[in-house]
């Protein structure tokens, strides 16, 4: 199954062409160019270097969030884009019946658990930060054990102080900071804890190669695959203009506030801690 792969959920952006489980190339660029100016150069490079054109390509996957609005929908677009252009169909059995779509499949990666698989191998408690300003964090929490990642707590937007209460659960084990907002938390909590570190440079932002990793093993369920009209962000809290509006509307007409910002970390059910 050969997977192109693209993350432009942060400030690096990155992409990839991935064939059953091998890295075929990756590109990674971490400057202040729009995504705008740079995915669509990756993957015309990657596709000229490898020999691989566009239409051989079977599944494309794309970090869908959480992250940059803007860098998401910037890569959201590249890949339906692409999905289209490589001509072809696919079908999907939902209730019984075969439905036939146009295009190739698309496959829609968690942002914050592609940053978890940068660190395969890794043993201990994995908790992947993105800065969402404001002292807050988009987060989750993994666990390496035995060559695997296991999602521990579901994606959030958390103040770092409501992330500490999380992982305070965890002060006596290893724990492993990684994304953009890594050194943040560890200049903030990593005094509070016995062995928290922050991952290595080479692999502590966004990969393309550990989203194509985490879209291969979705894929394997034909259920799980979208045809573009579907891949959509996940953007967890709503941008800051919509807040500021829901923010006046509730003021003006004496309504309970309800935002983002009240959001707890959930365990995934079935998980035992």
């Amino acid at each position: 199954m050969k997977i192109l792969a693209v993350d432009s959920s942060s400030v690096a952006a990155t992409a990839c062409i991935w064939d059953d489980n091998f890295l075929v190339g990756e590109y990674f660029l971490n400057t202040k160019l729009t995504h705008s100016q740079t995915i669509m150069e990756m993957v015309e490079s990657l596709c000229k270097e490898s020999g691989i054109d566009i239409s051989e390509i079977d599944v494309f996957a794309s970090a869908i969030g959480p992250g940059s609005f803007t860098g998401l929908r910037i890569g959201i677009a590249a890949v339906k884009g692409m999905a289209i252009g490589a001509g072809g169909k696919f079908t999907k059995n939902i209730e019984g019946e075969e439905i036939s779509y146009s295009g190739k499949p698309c496959v829609g990666v968690s942002t914050l658990e592609g940053l978890a698989n940068n660190m395969e191998g890794f043993e201990g408690i994995i908790c992947p930060v993105m800065d969402a300003r404001c002292n807050q964090v988009y987060t989750a929490i993994f666990e390496g054990v035995n060559d695997k990642i296991i999602r521990l707590y579901e994606d959030s937007a958390i103040s770092i102080d409501e992330l500490y209460e999380v992982l305070k659960q965890y002060k006596d084990r290893k724990i492993y900071f990684v994304g953009d907002g890594a050194k943040l938390c560890m200049d903030k909590l990593g005094d509070s804890f016995k062995d928290a570190k922050i991952a290595p440079e080479a692999i502590r932002y966004s990969r393309a190669s550990s989203i194509a990793k985490a879209a291969e093993e979705i894929a394997k369920n034909e259920n799980n695959l979208l045809y573009s009209g579907e891949l959509v962000p996940a953007y967890i809290r709503l941008p800051q203009a919509q807040r500021e509006r829901n923010k006046k509307l509730a003021e003006e007409y004496n309504l309970e506030k309800k935002t983002e910002e009240n959001m707890t970390m959930k365990p995934v059910k079935g998980i035992n801690k």
